[in-house]
Protein backbone atom coordinates (compact mmCIF):
# COMPACT_ATOMS: atom_id res chain seq x y z
CA UNK A 1 0.00 0.00 0.00
CA UNK A 2 1.11 3.35 -0.82
CA UNK A 3 1.67 5.48 2.25
CA UNK A 4 2.37 9.43 2.21
CA UNK A 5 2.33 11.95 4.97
CA UNK A 6 1.43 15.53 5.02
CA UNK A 7 2.69 18.22 7.52
CA UNK A 8 1.47 21.53 7.85
CA UNK A 9 1.89 24.05 10.69
CA UNK A 10 2.56 27.37 11.44
CA UNK A 11 5.68 28.62 13.64
CA UNK A 12 2.66 30.30 15.61
CA UNK A 13 0.67 26.93 16.46
CA UNK A 14 3.75 24.20 17.04
CA UNK A 15 3.03 24.81 21.34
CA UNK A 16 -0.72 24.02 20.58
CA UNK A 17 -2.98 21.21 20.47
CA UNK A 18 -2.88 19.97 16.40
CA UNK A 19 -6.11 18.51 14.43
CA UNK A 20 -5.37 15.66 12.77
CA UNK A 21 -7.36 14.04 10.02
CA UNK A 22 -7.16 10.91 7.84
CA UNK A 23 -8.05 11.31 4.05
CA UNK A 24 -6.75 8.21 1.77
CA UNK A 25 -3.59 8.18 2.34
CA UNK A 26 -3.08 11.50 3.44
CA UNK A 27 -2.61 12.37 7.26
CA UNK A 28 -2.91 15.66 7.82
CA UNK A 29 -2.26 17.86 11.13
CA UNK A 30 -3.75 22.01 11.16
CA UNK A 31 -4.72 21.58 7.37
CA UNK A 32 -8.15 23.31 6.63
CA UNK A 33 -10.97 22.24 5.06
CA UNK A 34 -11.16 23.04 1.39
CA UNK A 35 -14.43 24.77 -0.09
CA UNK A 36 -16.27 22.66 -2.49
CA UNK A 37 -15.84 25.43 -5.43
CA UNK A 38 -12.24 25.20 -4.61
CA UNK A 39 -11.82 21.36 -4.73
CA UNK A 40 -14.19 21.22 -8.30
CA UNK A 41 -12.56 24.41 -9.93
CA UNK A 42 -8.99 22.97 -9.38
CA UNK A 43 -9.78 19.74 -10.11
CA UNK A 44 -9.56 20.73 -13.95
CA UNK A 45 -6.42 22.12 -13.64
CA UNK A 46 -5.17 19.11 -11.60
CA UNK A 47 -6.87 16.56 -15.18
CA UNK A 48 -4.56 18.04 -17.45
CA UNK A 49 -2.94 14.83 -18.93
CA UNK A 50 0.27 14.37 -21.03
CA UNK A 51 1.53 11.99 -23.86
CA UNK A 52 4.77 11.21 -23.92
CA UNK A 53 6.17 8.80 -26.88
CA UNK A 54 7.86 5.56 -25.47
CA UNK A 55 8.82 3.32 -28.88
CA UNK A 56 8.09 2.49 -32.21
CA UNK A 57 6.66 -0.96 -32.82
CA UNK A 58 9.08 -2.72 -34.86
CA UNK A 59 7.13 -3.42 -37.57
CA UNK A 60 6.29 -0.06 -38.56
CA UNK A 61 2.58 -0.46 -37.17
CA UNK A 62 2.64 2.30 -34.19
CA UNK A 63 4.14 2.98 -31.34
CA UNK A 64 3.73 2.68 -27.67
CA UNK A 65 2.91 5.55 -25.29
CA UNK A 66 2.59 7.38 -22.50
CA UNK A 67 -0.46 8.59 -20.60
CA UNK A 68 -2.79 9.00 -17.26
CA UNK A 69 -6.57 8.18 -17.97
CA UNK A 70 -6.85 7.10 -14.21
CA UNK A 71 -4.84 7.95 -11.03
CA UNK A 72 -1.15 6.45 -12.44
CA UNK A 73 0.61 6.60 -16.09
CA UNK A 74 -0.01 3.33 -18.42
CA UNK A 75 1.20 2.34 -21.30
CA UNK A 76 -0.95 2.33 -24.49
CA UNK A 77 -0.85 1.68 -28.49
CA UNK A 78 -1.58 4.12 -31.03
CA UNK A 79 -0.92 3.17 -34.71
CA UNK A 80 -2.01 6.22 -36.83
CA UNK A 81 -1.80 9.89 -35.94
CA UNK A 82 -4.89 11.10 -33.61
CA UNK A 83 -5.82 7.51 -33.49
CA UNK A 84 -7.43 5.59 -30.63
CA UNK A 85 -5.27 5.18 -27.80
CA UNK A 86 -5.52 1.26 -26.53
CA UNK A 87 -4.56 0.68 -23.30
CA UNK A 88 -2.20 -2.01 -22.53
CA UNK A 89 -0.78 -1.61 -19.11
CA UNK A 90 -3.56 -1.65 -16.03
CA UNK A 91 -1.48 -1.24 -12.96
CA UNK A 92 -2.12 0.37 -9.79
CA UNK A 93 1.50 2.31 -9.88
CA UNK A 94 3.05 4.38 -12.83
CA UNK A 95 4.26 2.29 -15.30
CA UNK A 96 7.73 3.38 -16.79
CA UNK A 97 9.78 2.25 -20.07
CA UNK A 98 7.68 0.51 -22.94
CA UNK A 99 10.32 -0.40 -25.05
CA UNK A 100 9.81 -2.66 -28.00
CA UNK A 101 12.00 -5.76 -28.79
CA UNK A 102 13.62 -4.86 -31.56
CA UNK A 103 12.94 -8.31 -33.05
CA UNK A 104 9.26 -8.18 -34.38
CA UNK A 105 8.54 -12.09 -34.08
CA UNK A 106 8.48 -11.35 -30.44
CA UNK A 107 6.03 -8.77 -30.30
CA UNK A 108 6.53 -7.41 -26.85
CA UNK A 109 8.21 -4.71 -24.95
CA UNK A 110 10.07 -4.13 -21.33
CA UNK A 111 8.51 -1.67 -18.65
CA UNK A 112 9.36 -1.04 -15.16
CA UNK A 113 7.44 -0.49 -11.87
CA UNK A 114 7.67 -0.02 -8.21
CA UNK A 115 5.75 -0.19 -5.33
CA UNK A 116 4.42 2.30 -3.47
CA UNK A 117 7.06 4.97 -4.28
CA UNK A 118 9.98 3.15 -3.00
CA UNK A 119 11.75 4.06 -6.44
CA UNK A 120 13.07 0.22 -6.24
CA UNK A 121 11.78 -0.47 -10.17
CA UNK A 122 11.85 -4.02 -11.17
CA UNK A 123 11.62 -4.76 -15.14
CA UNK A 124 8.87 -6.81 -16.35
CA UNK A 125 8.37 -7.86 -20.14
CA UNK A 126 5.37 -8.06 -21.84
CA UNK A 127 4.39 -10.46 -24.47
CA UNK A 128 1.64 -8.83 -26.47
CA UNK A 129 0.12 -11.96 -27.93
CA UNK A 130 -1.11 -13.61 -24.42
CA UNK A 131 -1.32 -10.17 -22.74
CA UNK A 132 0.99 -11.25 -19.59
CA UNK A 133 3.90 -9.53 -18.17
CA UNK A 134 6.88 -11.41 -16.55
CA UNK A 135 9.30 -10.42 -13.60
CA UNK A 136 12.64 -10.19 -15.07
CA UNK A 137 14.12 -8.98 -12.10
CA UNK A 138 14.45 -10.34 -8.03
CA UNK A 139 12.14 -7.93 -6.60
CA UNK A 140 14.18 -6.31 -4.30
CA UNK A 141 16.56 -4.24 -6.01
CA UNK A 142 16.59 -0.81 -8.12
CA UNK A 143 16.85 -1.13 -11.74
CA UNK A 144 16.60 0.74 -14.62
CA UNK A 145 16.61 -0.49 -18.51
CA UNK A 146 18.99 0.00 -20.84
CA UNK A 147 19.37 -0.51 -24.25
CA UNK A 148 18.20 -3.93 -26.01
CA UNK A 149 21.40 -5.37 -28.53
CA UNK A 150 20.61 -5.17 -32.07
CA UNK A 151 19.02 -8.94 -32.52
CA UNK A 152 16.82 -8.24 -29.63
CA UNK A 153 17.71 -11.01 -28.10
CA UNK A 154 19.64 -9.57 -24.64
CA UNK A 155 18.89 -6.30 -23.11
CA UNK A 156 21.08 -4.21 -20.66
CA UNK A 157 20.22 -3.02 -17.12
CA UNK A 158 21.34 -1.20 -14.31
CA UNK A 159 21.19 -2.51 -11.04
CA UNK A 160 22.22 -2.53 -7.52
CA UNK A 161 21.25 -6.24 -6.97
CA UNK A 162 24.51 -6.84 -6.41
CA UNK A 163 25.58 -5.28 -2.83
CA UNK A 164 22.89 -2.59 -2.51
CA UNK A 165 25.05 0.53 -3.12
CA UNK A 166 26.73 -0.09 -6.81
CA UNK A 167 24.78 0.57 -9.85
CA UNK A 168 26.40 -1.97 -11.51
CA UNK A 169 25.56 -3.08 -15.63
CA UNK A 170 24.11 -6.56 -16.32
CA UNK A 171 23.05 -8.12 -19.08
CA UNK A 172 19.17 -10.31 -19.48
CA UNK A 173 17.32 -12.16 -21.49
CA UNK A 174 13.46 -12.87 -21.68
CA UNK A 175 14.07 -16.27 -19.64
CA UNK A 176 14.68 -13.88 -16.37
CA UNK A 177 18.59 -15.20 -16.82
CA UNK A 178 21.25 -12.10 -16.41
CA UNK A 179 24.52 -11.98 -15.98
CA UNK A 180 26.99 -9.67 -14.89
CA UNK A 181 28.59 -7.30 -17.00
CA UNK A 182 30.34 -4.05 -15.15
CA UNK A 183 30.93 -4.98 -11.67
CA UNK A 184 32.33 -1.89 -10.53
CA UNK A 185 31.89 0.78 -7.71
CA UNK A 186 29.87 3.48 -8.48
CA UNK A 187 27.09 4.50 -10.78
CA UNK A 188 27.03 2.95 -14.44
CA UNK A 189 24.54 2.79 -17.50
CA UNK A 190 24.63 1.27 -20.50
CA UNK A 191 23.93 3.66 -23.58
CA UNK A 192 24.07 1.48 -26.96
CA UNK A 193 25.45 -1.81 -28.74
CA UNK A 194 27.33 -2.13 -31.66
CA UNK A 195 25.60 -3.21 -34.84
CA UNK A 196 27.24 -6.82 -34.21
CA UNK A 197 26.29 -6.59 -30.61
CA UNK A 198 29.88 -7.28 -29.73
CA UNK A 199 30.33 -3.84 -27.77
CA UNK A 200 28.52 -2.23 -25.62
CA UNK A 201 29.08 1.66 -24.80
CA UNK A 202 28.81 2.42 -21.15
CA UNK A 203 29.09 5.44 -18.63
CA UNK A 204 30.23 5.81 -15.44
CA UNK A 205 28.23 9.00 -13.53
CA UNK A 206 30.59 10.92 -10.62
CA UNK A 207 28.67 14.05 -10.70
CA UNK A 208 26.96 16.23 -13.06
CA UNK A 209 30.76 17.90 -14.01
CA UNK A 210 32.13 13.92 -13.90
CA UNK A 211 31.75 11.35 -15.96
CA UNK A 212 33.76 8.23 -17.73
CA UNK A 213 32.82 6.33 -21.08
CA UNK A 214 34.49 2.94 -21.39
CA UNK A 215 33.63 0.51 -24.48
CA UNK A 216 32.45 -3.17 -22.57
CA UNK A 217 33.60 -6.46 -24.91
CA UNK A 218 30.46 -8.23 -24.33
CA UNK A 219 32.47 -11.38 -25.01
CA UNK A 220 35.50 -11.12 -22.28
CA UNK A 221 33.83 -8.37 -20.20
CA UNK A 222 36.92 -5.98 -21.00
CA UNK A 223 36.75 -2.35 -19.97
CA UNK A 224 38.39 0.23 -22.48
CA UNK A 225 38.48 3.60 -21.63
CA UNK A 226 36.68 5.85 -24.17
CA UNK A 227 39.16 8.96 -23.78
CA UNK A 228 41.66 8.45 -21.00
CA UNK A 229 42.66 11.77 -20.21
CA UNK A 230 42.71 11.96 -16.31
CA UNK A 231 40.72 15.62 -16.54
CA UNK A 232 37.28 15.66 -15.29
CA UNK A 233 35.51 15.88 -18.60
CA UNK A 234 31.19 15.78 -18.22
CA UNK A 235 29.64 13.52 -21.16
CA UNK A 236 25.83 13.03 -22.06
CA UNK A 237 24.68 10.70 -24.85
CA UNK A 238 26.70 8.67 -27.15
CA UNK A 239 25.97 6.05 -29.95
CA UNK A 240 27.63 3.89 -32.20
CA UNK A 241 27.71 4.65 -35.74
CA UNK A 242 25.80 2.29 -37.83
CA UNK A 243 28.91 1.42 -40.25
CA UNK A 244 30.44 0.88 -36.85
CA UNK A 245 33.49 3.44 -37.79
CA UNK A 246 33.17 5.93 -34.98
CA UNK A 247 30.58 7.21 -32.06
CA UNK A 248 28.92 10.27 -31.66
CA UNK A 249 29.05 12.11 -28.68
CA UNK A 250 28.32 14.96 -26.54
CA UNK A 251 31.06 16.50 -23.69
CA UNK A 252 32.19 19.64 -22.63
CA UNK A 253 35.48 18.64 -22.53
CA UNK A 254 37.56 21.81 -23.10
CA UNK A 255 34.11 23.75 -23.58
CA UNK A 256 31.78 25.32 -21.19
CA UNK A 257 28.94 23.31 -23.17
CA UNK A 258 28.13 19.73 -24.16
CA UNK A 259 28.64 19.42 -27.80
CA UNK A 260 28.48 16.94 -29.97
CA UNK A 261 31.49 15.65 -31.37
CA UNK A 262 32.60 11.87 -33.33
CA UNK A 263 34.89 9.71 -32.36
CA UNK A 264 36.93 8.36 -35.28
CA UNK A 265 37.81 4.61 -34.38
CA UNK A 266 40.16 4.24 -36.41
CA UNK A 267 42.31 6.80 -36.55
CA UNK A 268 41.66 8.01 -32.12
CA UNK A 269 40.67 11.47 -33.77
CA UNK A 270 37.99 13.40 -31.53
CA UNK A 271 35.93 16.12 -33.83
CA UNK A 272 33.68 18.58 -32.22
CA UNK A 273 30.43 19.22 -34.67
CA UNK A 274 28.50 21.41 -33.03
CA UNK A 275 31.02 24.23 -31.67
CA UNK A 276 29.07 26.74 -33.47
CA UNK A 277 25.84 26.30 -31.59
CA UNK A 278 26.58 27.64 -27.78
CA UNK A 279 24.53 25.87 -25.99
CA UNK A 280 24.23 22.01 -24.66
CA UNK A 281 23.09 19.42 -27.17
CA UNK A 282 20.89 17.30 -24.73
CA UNK A 283 19.08 14.82 -26.88
CA UNK A 284 20.82 12.19 -29.94
CA UNK A 285 19.26 9.61 -31.60
CA UNK A 286 20.66 8.38 -35.63
CA UNK A 287 18.42 6.56 -37.90
CA UNK A 288 18.92 2.83 -38.36
CA UNK A 289 20.15 3.37 -41.95
CA UNK A 290 22.35 5.29 -40.67
CA UNK A 291 21.37 8.05 -42.72
CA UNK A 292 20.18 11.23 -40.57
CA UNK A 293 21.44 11.98 -36.80
CA UNK A 294 18.79 14.34 -34.79
CA UNK A 295 19.37 16.37 -31.76
CA UNK A 296 18.11 18.85 -29.60
CA UNK A 297 19.62 21.52 -27.70
CA UNK A 298 18.75 23.25 -24.63
CA UNK A 299 19.28 27.21 -25.71
CA UNK A 300 17.81 29.63 -22.69
CA UNK A 301 15.79 26.54 -21.32
CA UNK A 302 13.85 26.28 -24.63
CA UNK A 303 14.72 23.35 -26.76
CA UNK A 304 15.49 23.61 -30.08
CA UNK A 305 15.56 20.62 -33.16
CA UNK A 306 18.49 19.66 -35.71
CA UNK A 307 18.67 17.03 -38.53
CA UNK A 308 21.81 16.22 -40.49
CA UNK A 309 23.32 13.79 -42.98
CA UNK A 310 25.67 12.11 -41.75
CA UNK A 311 27.71 11.97 -44.56
CA UNK A 312 28.85 15.47 -44.55
CA UNK A 313 27.15 16.47 -41.38
CA UNK A 314 25.07 18.81 -43.24
CA UNK A 315 21.72 20.13 -41.17
CA UNK A 316 18.58 19.20 -43.01
CA UNK A 317 15.87 22.29 -43.49
CA UNK A 318 12.64 21.25 -41.50
CA UNK A 319 9.82 23.25 -41.10
CA UNK A 320 9.32 25.81 -37.83
CA UNK A 321 8.16 23.69 -34.91
CA UNK A 322 6.24 25.09 -31.57
CA UNK A 323 8.33 26.79 -28.93
CA UNK A 324 8.73 24.65 -25.68
CA UNK A 325 10.23 21.38 -24.51
CA UNK A 326 11.29 18.65 -27.06
CA UNK A 327 12.95 15.07 -26.08
CA UNK A 328 12.16 11.53 -26.53
CA UNK A 329 13.47 11.25 -30.50
CA UNK A 330 13.62 8.29 -32.15
CA UNK A 331 13.71 7.69 -35.59
CA UNK A 332 10.68 5.27 -37.37
CA UNK A 333 12.56 2.29 -38.44
CA UNK A 334 12.55 3.25 -41.83
CA UNK A 335 14.49 5.64 -41.33
CA UNK A 336 12.31 8.38 -42.73
CA UNK A 337 10.35 9.95 -39.95
CA UNK A 338 11.25 10.81 -36.18
CA UNK A 339 8.90 10.60 -33.14
CA UNK A 340 9.38 13.10 -30.57
CA UNK A 341 7.60 14.74 -27.30
CA UNK A 342 6.74 18.20 -27.63
CA UNK A 343 4.80 20.58 -25.13
CA UNK A 344 4.72 24.32 -24.45
CA UNK A 345 3.72 26.65 -21.96
CA UNK A 346 0.28 26.56 -23.06
CA UNK A 347 -0.17 23.38 -24.72
CA UNK A 348 0.60 19.62 -22.64
CA UNK A 349 2.81 17.48 -23.48
CA UNK A 350 2.07 15.00 -26.73
CA UNK A 351 3.47 12.89 -29.35
CA UNK A 352 4.75 14.07 -32.72
CA UNK A 353 6.02 12.62 -35.61
CA UNK A 354 8.35 14.78 -38.17
CA UNK A 355 8.62 14.08 -41.70
CA UNK A 356 12.17 14.86 -42.70
CA UNK A 357 11.72 14.43 -46.54
CA UNK A 358 8.35 15.90 -46.51
CA UNK A 359 9.26 18.46 -44.17
CA UNK A 360 5.84 17.85 -42.48
CA UNK A 361 5.03 17.50 -38.49
CA UNK A 362 1.95 15.79 -37.89
CA UNK A 363 0.17 15.01 -34.31
CA UNK A 364 -0.46 12.33 -32.89
CA UNK A 365 -1.77 12.66 -30.12
CA UNK A 366 -4.38 15.44 -28.50
CA UNK A 367 -3.96 15.25 -24.73
CA UNK A 368 -6.79 16.45 -22.62
CA UNK A 369 -6.86 20.06 -20.57
CA UNK A 370 -9.82 18.95 -18.42
CA UNK A 371 -11.97 21.47 -20.34
CA UNK A 372 -9.98 24.61 -19.76
CA UNK A 373 -9.22 27.18 -22.85
CA UNK A 374 -5.60 26.90 -23.04
CA UNK A 375 -5.87 30.31 -25.01
CA UNK A 376 -5.90 31.92 -21.22
CA UNK A 377 -2.92 30.53 -19.82
CA UNK A 378 0.11 32.60 -19.78
CA UNK A 379 3.35 32.61 -21.05
CA UNK A 380 6.40 33.15 -19.71
CA UNK A 381 8.87 36.22 -20.17
CA UNK A 382 12.89 35.62 -19.90
CA UNK A 383 14.18 37.67 -17.36
CA UNK A 384 17.87 38.36 -15.76
CA UNK A 385 18.66 39.76 -12.82
CA UNK A 386 22.37 41.01 -11.51
CA UNK A 387 23.08 38.82 -8.30
CA UNK A 388 24.87 40.58 -5.23
CA UNK A 389 28.25 39.63 -6.59
CA UNK A 390 28.35 40.64 -10.20
CA UNK A 391 26.78 37.40 -11.77
CA UNK A 392 23.58 37.47 -13.81
CA UNK A 393 21.08 34.30 -12.82
CA UNK A 394 18.09 34.46 -15.52
CA UNK A 395 14.39 33.78 -14.32
CA UNK A 396 10.91 33.40 -15.97
CA UNK A 397 7.75 35.67 -14.88
CA UNK A 398 4.37 34.91 -15.37
CA UNK A 399 2.01 37.74 -15.37
CA UNK A 400 -1.64 37.13 -14.76
CA UNK A 401 -3.90 39.97 -16.64
CA UNK A 402 -4.42 43.47 -15.27
CA UNK A 403 -2.17 46.15 -14.01
CA UNK A 404 -1.38 44.69 -10.48
CA UNK A 405 -0.27 44.38 -8.34
CA UNK A 406 -0.12 40.85 -7.82
CA UNK A 407 1.20 38.68 -5.25
CA UNK A 408 4.03 36.54 -6.31
CA UNK A 409 5.25 33.48 -5.79
CA UNK A 410 8.94 32.31 -6.31
CA UNK A 411 9.58 28.87 -7.53
CA UNK A 412 12.66 27.02 -6.76
CA UNK A 413 13.70 23.89 -8.74
CA UNK A 414 15.15 20.94 -7.29
CA UNK A 415 18.24 19.06 -8.34
CA UNK A 416 20.10 21.25 -7.68
CA UNK A 417 21.42 20.14 -11.12
CA UNK A 418 18.20 20.76 -13.03
CA UNK A 419 17.01 23.54 -14.59
CA UNK A 420 13.48 25.61 -14.73
CA UNK A 421 12.36 24.90 -18.17
CA UNK A 422 8.63 26.80 -19.46
CA UNK A 423 7.11 23.74 -20.74
CA UNK A 424 3.30 22.74 -19.58
CA UNK A 425 2.41 23.49 -16.13
CA UNK A 426 -0.62 23.64 -14.73
CA UNK A 427 -0.33 24.28 -11.50
CA UNK A 428 1.13 27.27 -12.55
CA UNK A 429 -1.72 28.45 -14.69
CA UNK A 430 -3.71 27.83 -11.44
CA UNK A 431 -2.11 30.13 -9.62
CA UNK A 432 -1.77 32.88 -12.23
CA UNK A 433 -5.55 32.27 -13.88
CA UNK A 434 -7.35 31.41 -10.45
CA UNK A 435 -5.22 33.10 -7.72
CA UNK A 436 -4.36 36.07 -9.15
CA UNK A 437 -0.78 35.04 -8.31
CA UNK A 438 2.46 35.79 -10.62
CA UNK A 439 5.27 33.45 -10.32
CA UNK A 440 8.86 33.89 -10.75
CA UNK A 441 10.18 30.72 -11.60
CA UNK A 442 14.40 31.01 -11.29
CA UNK A 443 17.43 29.23 -11.99
CA UNK A 444 19.81 29.97 -9.35
CA UNK A 445 23.57 29.51 -10.05
CA UNK A 446 24.27 25.72 -9.53
CA UNK A 447 21.58 25.19 -12.28
CA UNK A 448 22.10 23.21 -15.28
CA UNK A 449 21.93 24.69 -18.87
CA UNK A 450 23.83 27.31 -18.60
CA UNK A 451 27.86 25.77 -18.96
CA UNK A 452 29.47 23.73 -16.64
CA UNK A 453 31.05 26.84 -14.98
CA UNK A 454 27.81 28.61 -13.99
CA UNK A 455 26.69 24.47 -13.00
CA UNK A 456 29.53 24.54 -10.56
CA UNK A 457 28.91 28.10 -8.73
CA UNK A 458 27.24 26.85 -6.03
CA UNK A 459 29.54 23.69 -4.91
CA UNK A 460 30.90 22.72 -2.00
CA UNK A 461 31.31 25.99 0.52
CA UNK A 462 29.74 28.37 -2.25
CA UNK A 463 26.11 26.62 -1.33
CA UNK A 464 24.63 29.78 0.25
CA UNK A 465 25.60 31.89 -2.84
CA UNK A 466 22.35 30.42 -4.56
CA UNK A 467 20.46 31.21 -1.75
CA UNK A 468 21.75 34.74 -2.15
CA UNK A 469 20.29 34.86 -5.28
CA UNK A 470 16.83 34.75 -4.25
CA UNK A 471 17.57 37.98 -2.00
CA UNK A 472 18.65 39.27 -5.48
CA UNK A 473 15.10 38.10 -7.46
CA UNK A 474 13.35 39.77 -3.80
CA UNK A 475 15.43 43.07 -4.81
CA UNK A 476 14.27 42.84 -8.40
CA UNK A 477 10.30 41.99 -7.32
CA UNK A 478 10.76 45.77 -5.53
CA UNK A 479 11.62 47.59 -8.86
CA UNK A 480 8.20 45.79 -10.64
CA UNK A 481 5.24 48.25 -9.97
CA UNK A 482 3.05 45.54 -10.89
CA UNK A 483 4.47 43.07 -8.56
CA UNK A 484 3.82 43.21 -4.57
CA UNK A 485 6.65 43.63 -2.48
CA UNK A 486 4.61 42.72 0.72
CA UNK A 487 2.74 39.37 -0.62
CA UNK A 488 5.43 37.26 -1.85
CA UNK A 489 5.65 33.41 -0.92
CA UNK A 490 8.70 31.07 -2.18
CA UNK A 491 7.84 27.49 -2.90
CA UNK A 492 9.93 24.33 -4.06
CA UNK A 493 10.92 20.74 -3.85
CA UNK A 494 13.50 18.46 -2.95
CA UNK A 495 16.96 20.54 -3.06
CA UNK A 496 13.81 23.83 -3.80
CA UNK A 497 12.64 22.40 -0.63
CA UNK A 498 16.02 23.39 1.39
CA UNK A 499 16.13 26.53 -1.10
CA UNK A 500 12.57 27.55 0.71
CA UNK A 501 13.37 26.84 4.19
CA UNK A 502 17.14 28.28 3.82
CA UNK A 503 14.99 31.81 2.34
CA UNK A 504 13.03 31.62 5.04
CA UNK A 505 15.91 31.55 7.47
CA UNK A 506 17.85 34.48 5.54
CA UNK A 507 14.53 36.87 3.92
CA UNK A 508 11.85 35.90 6.73
CA UNK A 509 10.75 39.52 6.95
CA UNK A 510 10.59 40.10 3.57
CA UNK A 511 8.40 36.76 2.76
CA UNK A 512 4.61 36.26 3.69
CA UNK A 513 4.87 31.96 3.74
CA UNK A 514 6.16 29.03 2.48
CA UNK A 515 5.92 25.91 0.65
CA UNK A 516 8.46 23.20 1.12
CA UNK A 517 8.14 20.06 -0.56
CA UNK A 518 10.20 16.95 0.67
CA UNK A 519 12.87 19.22 1.24
CA UNK A 520 16.16 19.04 2.75
CA UNK A 521 16.27 20.29 6.43
CA UNK A 522 20.32 19.48 7.33
CA UNK A 523 22.49 18.59 4.92
CA UNK A 524 24.17 16.07 7.54
CA UNK A 525 21.43 13.99 8.96
CA UNK A 526 20.32 14.00 4.67
CA UNK A 527 23.26 12.16 3.69
CA UNK A 528 23.38 10.11 6.23
CA UNK A 529 19.82 9.02 5.76
CA UNK A 530 19.30 8.85 1.73
CA UNK A 531 19.55 5.07 0.08
CA UNK A 532 23.20 4.42 -0.16
CA UNK A 533 22.87 3.42 -3.90
CA UNK A 534 23.01 7.19 -3.95
CA UNK A 535 24.79 8.58 -1.60
CA UNK A 536 28.41 9.14 -3.25
CA UNK A 537 26.22 10.83 -5.99
CA UNK A 538 25.02 13.35 -3.48
CA UNK A 539 28.23 14.14 -1.63
CA UNK A 540 29.97 14.84 -4.93
CA UNK A 541 28.08 18.08 -5.06
CA UNK A 542 26.77 18.83 -1.34
CA UNK A 543 30.49 17.98 -0.35
CA UNK A 544 31.24 15.26 2.31
CA UNK A 545 29.93 15.33 6.08
CA UNK A 546 32.61 12.56 6.78
CA UNK A 547 35.11 16.09 6.53
CA UNK A 548 34.91 18.03 10.15
CA UNK A 549 35.32 20.96 8.39
CA UNK A 550 32.52 20.24 5.66
CA UNK A 551 30.30 18.72 8.22
CA UNK A 552 30.90 21.58 10.61
CA UNK A 553 30.47 23.77 7.38
CA UNK A 554 26.98 22.08 6.51
CA UNK A 555 25.37 21.96 9.94
CA UNK A 556 25.88 25.69 9.82
CA UNK A 557 23.74 26.36 6.95
CA UNK A 558 21.68 23.94 7.31
CA UNK A 559 17.98 25.33 8.07
CA UNK A 560 16.84 23.34 11.04
CA UNK A 561 19.76 24.90 12.89
CA UNK A 562 18.40 27.99 12.64
CA UNK A 563 14.72 27.18 12.62
CA UNK A 564 13.95 29.92 15.51
CA UNK A 565 13.87 32.67 12.37
CA UNK A 566 11.39 31.50 10.65
CA UNK A 567 8.60 32.95 11.96
CA UNK A 568 5.86 33.05 9.12
CA UNK A 569 3.79 30.26 8.00
CA UNK A 570 5.36 27.10 6.79
CA UNK A 571 3.66 24.25 4.76
CA UNK A 572 5.67 20.71 4.91
CA UNK A 573 4.73 17.79 2.22
CA UNK A 574 6.96 14.60 2.43
CA UNK A 575 6.20 11.37 0.95
CA UNK A 576 6.21 8.71 4.34
CA UNK A 577 8.52 6.32 1.69
CA UNK A 578 10.55 8.55 -0.27
CA UNK A 579 14.47 7.10 -0.91
CA UNK A 580 15.85 10.09 -1.54
CA UNK A 581 14.87 13.12 0.93
CA UNK A 582 13.80 10.53 4.28
CA UNK A 583 10.80 11.62 6.33
CA UNK A 584 13.11 12.52 8.84
CA UNK A 585 13.99 15.51 6.83
CA UNK A 586 10.57 16.95 7.76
Amino acid sequence: MKKSLVLCFSIFTLCFAQEKRELGNLIMENVPEISAEIKERSRQYRNTRSASFRSWNPNGKGMIIGTRFAETTQLHTVTEPLGSRNQITFFNEPVRGGIYCPDPTRNGFLFTKDTGGNEYYQIYYFDLNSGSSTLLTDGQSRNSIGPWSSDGKRFTFTSNMGNGVDMNIFVGDLSGIHTPLVEEPGYWGAMDWSKKDEKVLVIKYVSINESYIHIVDTESGELEPFNSKEKKISYGGALFSKDGKGIYYTSDEDTDFRHLRYYDIKSGAHTILTGNIPWDVSGLDLSEDGRYLALTTNEDAVSRLRIFRTDRFKEVPIPDLPVGLMGGLEFHPNGKKLALTLNTPKTPGDVYVLDIRKKLLTKWTESEVGGLNTENFVEPQLIHVDSFDGFTVPGFIYKPEGKGPFPVIIYIHGGPESQFRPGFISTFQYWINELGAAVLATNVRGSAGYGKSYVQLDNGFKRENSVMDIGSFLDWIETQPYLDNDRIAVYGGSYGGYMVLASMTHFNDRLKCAVDVVGISNFVTFLKNTKEYRRNLRRAEYGDERDPEMNAFLEKISPNNSAQKITKPLFIVQGYNDPRVPVTEA
